[in-house]
């Protein structure tokens, strides 16, 4: 039976699972469900995802939010490339990277960086300079600290993994910035990453379009 994946497309978390879902090579349903149109999400979402956030995966009779969860069981669940080292050490590695990700980069680059340019753009109006200029910081400490562990040519070395699933669409959305690209550009080794991780076909397939 196929997966069905419900959530918007925009989403960096929908992104994510749509990523394992094609490197696996697992043909899939996607419904797009958007928590932030006009009345939120559907009522039905609700049962799925009871905190009203994208993702949520179907599969058979059995139901998953949580993008984590959700890549780790595509992962575990169906044939295709392992996307997790079994050895611990580069196991921890690839959770510590994810972390890093989720606590500290995805709000200051995505919301703080990108949606912050992308409202002022919008609506005609200033940006918050105080708050913008803190994202940058802390952005700046994240990506730095991811290169720190990058062990190329993937984020675990050799072995390709969730963790650079988990990275690369925060990394596009703050490429669309002035800002987020002069941030990567700071990080050579995370840079060479980059250009390997977005040539591939996963990641040609899932582009949106101000990515261009």
């Amino acid at each position: 039976m196929r997966p069905q994946l419900l959530g918007a497309s925009y989403s960096v978390y929908v992104r994510i699972v749509r990523l394992a879902l094609l490197e696996k090579g697992v043909a899939f349903d996607h419904q797009e469900v958007d928590i932030f149109a006009d009345g939120g999400p559907p009522a039905d979402y609700a049962r799925l995802q009871p905190f009203g956030r994208i993702p949520a995966l179907v599969h058979g009779d059995f139901t998953l939010y949580e993008t984590g969860a959700i890549t780790r069981y595509v992962d575990e669940a169906f044939t295709g490339p392992a996307l997790q080292p079994t050895d611990p050490k580069a196991r921890a590695r690839m959770n510590q990277i994810i972390s890093i990700a989720d606590s500290y980069l995805y709000r200051s680059l995505v919301w703080g960086i990108y949606v912050a340019r992308d409202d002022a753009a919008k609506n005609n109006v200033a940006i918050d300079q105080t708050a913008f200029d803190k994202a940058v910081a802390r952005s700046r400490r994240s990506l730095t600290a991811l290169a720190d562990l990058c062990a190329g040519p993937w984020l675990l070395g050799e072995a390709f993994s969730l963790a650079d699933l988990h990275l690369a669409p925060m990394i596009a959305y703050g490429r669309v910035t002035d800002e987020g690209r002069s941030l990567l550009q700071e990080q050579p080794r995370l840079s060479a990453w980059w250009e390997r991780m977005n040539a591939r076909a996963s990641m040609v397939a899932t582009r949106f379009g101000a990515e261009g």
